[in-house]
């Protein structure tokens, strides 16, 4: 049976990171469940709402993916990875989510893996291509000013 993948993060963070992932995996709407954390300070509302949805996924192991490590989000993963077989991750990001989509028919702790390496691999410089320079395109397809001369 997969895990099951649980994304929470400030609004709306959880979900578009969700939308994006329907993107690239538009059959699996069922497959990813997500709370976006609301801008206030009702930590207890929001784990209660948070623990229902992961409840409530038919999954026996979860894989939580979180923002920020010390935010409110991540703060109720840590307390929601204490129930049941679940594991936490922060720093989520649209790699992290299609790696751990991609292999949630994977145990819980392999998943977790593949998802932190999907995430840590993204994270690259993106080099600049030189910029063209139209100038020197144009005067090298104009005619010779000498010729012109004449």
């Amino acid at each position: 049976m997969p895990t099951g993948l649980f994304i929470i993060a400030h609004q709306p963070l959880a979900t578009a990171l969700r939308s994006t992932a329907l993107h690239a995996f538009p059959d699996s709407a069922a497959a990813i469940a997500v709370y976006d954390v609301p801008a206030g300070c009702d930590t207890e509302r929001y784990l209660g709402e948070a623990e229902a949805l992961v409840a409530a996924m038919p999954w026996p192991e979860t894989l939580i993916l979180t923002d920020v490590v010390g935010a409110t989000p991540a703060n109720l993963a840590a307390q929601l990875v204490k129930q049941g077989r679940r594991r936490a991750l922060a720093g989520v990001n649209v790699p992290m989510v299609w790696r751990a989509h991609a292999n949630a028919h994977l145990p819980l702790d392999e998943l977790w893996s593949k998802a932190r390496d999907g995430a840590l691999a993204a994270v690259q410089p993106v080099s600049t291509p030189p910029p063209q320079n139209q100038a020197q395109k144009a005067s090298a397809h104009a005619p010779n000013d000498r010729h012109h001369q004449q």
